[in-house]
């Protein structure tokens, strides 16, 4: 291999906009056609690009925090005499700290023989750049200038999150509707049921009872599984309902749950436990998060009771929030009386894009969401 060969990022990617994240291999590295070399992090996953050949990496192009569009080249490999003619070679030392510190060889002045740059120059410059803004601080807040603060950066997942959150609430107009469903019925199905499948290996969650009563939900409401264009409403005979994983500071991802109408609660309790294990762990694919017509927002698992969460995957029309399940007391009529009962409640919200569905519809698809929930069978 005589020449350089680029690194370039994939053409077709899934989310708004890709970064780098992370190079996973240093300059003047030895690697074999591919392996991982950096990761690039969408609103929706992160993925790892590949050695196109075997060589030595011999140039970064693109360093993190970089955009990094379809097709950009993010570094070039080259064979050992290429690769030793291009990158700047550093010492065990200076790369150790470079690992240390997170802190590139290259945008350190080296005061070494012929401008190497030592060790000592890489402490000194994490050094300065840990001691700089503190001082800065310090000094104005002597001065009862502003109170002290720090700046966090935005990761390319939190900037293109909130870039798709803007474009959805700038281009549909939601509105919500909040009912309250009892979940006793489903806790009693739960406590009989799960253990069984424990021993299999799968959880039986909640979420896996709310999926289900969505697609029966779907069923008899089917204008809320569609899709808004400008002449037409789009409806889709297979229900895929995508789920929102929290990944904690990261943000969120949305995987899919395809073709829910086809499979028994088991089954959707078994893919979502292998999805939302594969999400917290980088590991899912572009097939995974695309393709939903419907969307659901469980932000009761953080403890909120109530919110109206944005339909997160334009053009969807309509998203489902639950709330935190909670022992509420509530009146229930028993053989012609008012009693009070404490029972398992949850608020959940369904807001639709106004320009697809309308109140009939939203209030109907809740109705009967609620009543399956309520009535599930022992």
């Amino acid at each position: 291999m005589g020449g350089l060969i680029d690194i370039q990022a994939p053409l077709e990617q899934e989310g708004t906009k890709a970064v780098v994240r992370n190079w996973l291999r240093k300059i003047g590295d030895p690697v074999k056609s591919g392996d991982p070399l950096v990761e690039l992090e969408t609103d929706k996953v992160t993925q790892e690009v590949s050695a196109p050949a075997d060589g030595v990496l011999a140039e970064i192009l693109m360093r993190n925090g970089d955009d990094a569009t379809p097709g950009a080249v993010l570094g070039r490999i080259g064979s050992e005499a290429a690769g030793a003619g291009h990158a700047p070679h550093y010492s065990p030392a200076v790369r150790h700290a470079a690992e240390e510190y997170g802190l590139d060889p290259a945008t350190v002045t080296g005061t070494g023989r012929g401008g190497r740059v030592t060790r000592a120059d890489m402490d000194r410059a994490f050094t300065a750049r840990q001691e700089g803004p503190a001082s800065v601080a310090a000094e104005a807040g002597d001065r009862g200038a502003a109170p002290k603060s720090r700046r966090i950066p935005h990761s390319g997942m939190r900037a293109a999150i909130a870039e798709h959150m803007l474009n959805s609430v700038t281009t549909a107009p939601h509105v919500t509707a909040v009912f309250e469903a009892d979940f006793s019925a489903v806790m009693r199905h739960r406590d009989e049921h799960g253990k069984r499948l424990a021993a299999d290996g799968t959880k039986l969650s909640y979420t896996a009872y709310v999926v289900s009563a969505c697609v029966a939900a779907m069923r008899a409401v089917p204008e809320v599984n569609s899709r808004w264009h400008e002449d037409a409403l789009e409806t889709f005979d297979d229900i895929n309902i995508g789920v929102g994983i929290s990944l904690g500071d990261k943000g969120l991802v949305v995987p899919v749950i395809h073709r829910a109408q086809d499979l028994s609660l088991a089954e959707i309790a078994a893919r979502l436990q292998d999805l939302t294990t594969r999400a917290r762990s980088s590991a899912l694919s572009r097939a995974d998060v695309t393709g939903g017509t419907f969307t659901i927002s469980n932000y009761g698992a953080s403890g909120s009771l109530l919110a109206a969460p944005i339909i997160i995957n334009q053009p969807q029309s309509a998203i489902l929030g639950v709330g935190k399940l909670d022992k509420r007391v509530i009146v229930r009529e028993v053989d012609g009386a008012d009693t009070i009962q404490i029972r398992p409640m949850a608020y959940v919200s369904l807001t639709i894009d106004h320009r697809a569905l309308d109140g009939h519809q939203t209030n109907a698809w809740l109705t009967h969401f609620v009543r399956v929930i309520e009535t599930w069978p022992k």
